[in-house]
This record gives C-alpha cells, sequence and structure tokens, in this order.
C-alpha cells in the first residue's frame, strides 16, 4: 500500500481527492493536514511514502512546509497540488525540494497514476511546461553556479546514472538498465547529488534533460 498523507486548507478538496484515491485498492489516505504546520506535525505522526501538498495556505504556505520536509532525515516524497501550473509556482517548488507537482484539475484516473508513479520514484512533471522548466531551472543553475560544468567530473557510471534520472528511471529500473543493485544505483545516486549540489533527484534529472538537450542541439564539426 501506498501511504498519502493529503495536505490542503479546503477540506472539501482533501475529500475529494480522499474519495478519488480511495478506489485505487493499493493508496491508503493515512492522514489530512489543513496547513504547512499541521504538515511537518502529520509527516513525523504518520510516516507517509507521498505527500500531497497545496502550495498556497494560510500560515505556514506550502512551499516552506515542502523546504521543511525535504530537509528531514528520511523525508517521503512531497508533491506540489496547484491550481495552475504557473513557472513561478512550479520552480519554487522544485526549488524548495518536490518530487514535481500535480494539477488539482487531473482527472480521476491519471490522478491515481500519477501518485503510483511518484511513490516509484519517478519525477511527476506535466508535460505541457516541463520544456520550460528546462530552460527556467537547469538553465537557471548552468548560469549560476556551473552545475553543467560539473558533470564532467563525474566518473562514467555515474555520468550513466545521471542520464537515466533524466529518463525519470527509478532506482529499480536504472538497477535492471545498467545491471547493477538498487543499493549500488542508491549510493550513485547519492554522490551525484553532493557533487552537483542538487537538492533531490528531480533537480538532477533536469539538469540532465537539459544538457542531453544541449548535445542533441549542438552544432556538427565541420
Amino acid at each position: 500500500m501506498i501511504r498519502v498523507l493529503l495536505v490542503d486548507d479546503d477540506p472539501l478538496v482533501c475529500a475529494h481527492l480522499r474519495t478519488i484515491l480511495g478506489t485505487s485498492g493499493d493508496v491508503d489516505i493515512v492522514g489530512e493536514a489543513y496547513d504547512g504546520a499541521e504538515a511537518l506535525d502529520a509527516v513525523t505522526r504518520y510516516r507517509p511514502d507521498v505527500v500531497l501538498m497545496d502550495l498556497r495556505m494560510p500560515g505556514v504556505d506550502g512551499i516552506t512546509a515542502i523546504r521543511h520536509i525535504a530537509a528531514l532525515r528520511e523525508p517521503p516524497i512531497v508533491v506540489a497540488l496547484t491550481t495552475f501550473d504557473t513557472d513561478h509556482h512550479v520552480i519554487r517548488a522544485l526549488q524548495a525540494g518536490a518530487a514535481g507537482f500535480l494539477l488539482k484539475s487531473t482527472p480521476p484516473q491519471d490522478l491515481i497514476g500519477l501518485v503510483r508513479v511518484a511513490a516509484g520514484g519517478h519525477t511527476v512533471l506535466s508535460d505541457a511546461t516541463t520544456r520550460r522548466l528546462l530552460n527556467a531551472v537547469a538553465g537557471r543553475q548552468a548560469s549560476q553556479d556551473g552545475r553543467l560544468t560539473l558533470i564532467g567530473a563525474l566518473t562514467r557510471r555515474e555520468r550513466e546514472v545521471l542520464e537515466c534520472l533524466g529518463e525519470g528511471l527509478s532506482n529499480a529500473e536504472i538497477a535492471r538498465r545498467l545491471h547493477l543493485s538498487e543499493a549500488t544505483v542508491k549510493g550513485h545516486v547519492s554522490r551525484i547529488l553532493v557533487k552537483l549540489d542538487c537538492p533531490n533527484r528531480t533537480r538532477a534529472g533536469l539538469l540532465a534533460q537539459h544538457a542531453m538537450l544541449g548535445r542533441a542541439t549542438a552544432p556538427a564539426a565541420p
């Protein structure tokens, strides 16, 4: 069962999500919280696998709550809930440590599938905004601190793992593709995040996509 915590200041939204996810058969709604402060307490109390976090709430907002949750020793996967997938809100959520975002208007069956995808370690991002995020997030990284240049300092195996992160693969899928154990993959991912100074695998994956896009569009040598 996938243990999910719902965080939204509107109890009707939580009830709606609980009803939808409750039909899945493999999602267990372990609790609800109605602002960011309650979310922090609920994460400690319920130990969820996935947190669906509203971004705009009174008191402690979702961005602040995501940042604090991401700093925990063993944080759950946090997926931002948004009404509009504006670049500003999505980028701030990713910078805070979110593993992606979902629109509140997502169709019920798609919502269930995307929660499963997030729980499996994949990045959950709207296809319509992914290219904008590559330019806004990864491009900003390149100009501010040279993370793209740091990719060249990774070992060959680490670069292979990073490219898999760019495809949104989970640790298990990377292990199968590269014929490694999941523990070995986890170690590689941890070292990659440290070397590239990325807060989470989502940001590393975006960086990898940006690097691969740059190689694909680079002019051929004469």
